[in-house]
């Protein structure tokens, strides 16, 4: 399977604790981004972009592969995972550990950039993920982040970014001060 960049759209985004409600599932603030990660996926599969990358991260990463997924069988759209290394994902629990099991078992592909785990896999992941990409949707609420890094890196790769701004969305909520 080749990647055509021009086609292909990435994610990056907060973990649940660093997002508003600390990412509680069902809360108003997590169902504003689903729906607008939502609109954003259903966007790009519009406008042509079939493939999605996703970094299988808990939260962002993990919502919009299972929305990509859920829109895939109508759309014929593909999904990649990209693991930042070969055992990553192994401590998730939950409603996580479920999600990330059926993306890699629905992914068409999946990337590992690590055998184990290493200080620079993260960042690895996240550029190969910008560097095969013509698109970003970042979920972001601090720039001084791995998601912040990953924006600046796809905004210095020319990359077109859509941003869904949790500190516009959410205003008045303290836990973006703990970004």
């Amino acid at each position: 399977m080749d990647i055509i960049r021009e086609k292909t759209v990435c994610f990056t985004g907060h973990r649940p604790e660093k997002l508003p409600s600390g990412g509680a599932d069902g809360s108003v603030e997590v169902k504003v981004i689903k729906s607008m990660l939502y609109n954003e996926i259903s966007a790009a599969a519009d406008e042509g972009f079939d493939t999605f990358i996703t970094g299988v991260q808990r939260g962002v990463d993990l919502w919009a592969g299972e929305i990509v997924l859920e829109l895939a069988a109508a759309r014929r759209l593909r999904l990649i995972a990209a693991l930042p290394y070969r055992d990553f994902g192994k401590g998730f629990k939950g409603a996580d550990k479920w999600n990330f099991g059926r993306i890699m078992d629905s992914a068409e592909r999946v990337v590992i950039m690590s055998e184990s785990y290493t200080p620079a896999c993260m960042n690895l992941r996240n550029r190969y993920m910008v560097d095969n990409s013509a698109r970003i949707i970042a979920v972001i609420g601090n720039d001084r982040s791995g998601t912040g890094q990953t924006v600046r890196y796809a905004e210095s790769c020319g990359l077109d970014i859509r941003r869904i701004d949790l500190s516009e969305l959410f205003p008045d909520t303290d836990q973006l001060t703990l970004l």
